[in-house]
């Protein structure tokens, strides 16, 4: 490492060209993949556009699956609060003792 006094070092430079970008030929050349046709799209992006379409089929039978979860999860918590109250406010649980000869006291 050097020891720089009085002077700052200047900023890297990089070089930068711009490309042209065509939205149309884009969206055409993923149509192209999409259908199996010959594209001028690369491998990793042919792979990229393949994983992006399963990843979205796989979110809208995740949504379609909402519902039934929801139901799920409901009918779970009035079971799990059903049988709090059965067992705390009730006198089912002493009643299911002494049928079964436990005493307690």
């Amino acid at each position: 490492m050097r020891f720089i006094l009085f002077r700052t070092p200047k900023p890297k430079r990089f070089s930068y060209t711009p490309r042209y970008y065509d939205p149309e030929k884009e969206r055409l050349e993923r149509r192209k993949a999409e259908l199996g046709l010959k594209s001028k799209l690369s491998h990793n992006e042919s792979l990229r556009l393949r994983m992006d379409k399963t990843w979205k089929k796989y979110d809208k039978d995740s949504r379609k699956n909402l519902v039934a979860r929801v139901i799920y999860y409901t009918f779970y918590v009035f079971l799990i609060v059903g049988s709090i109250y059965v067992i705390l406010f009730t006198d089912f649980v002493e009643k299911l003792l002494v049928l079964f000869g436990v005493t307690y006291k």
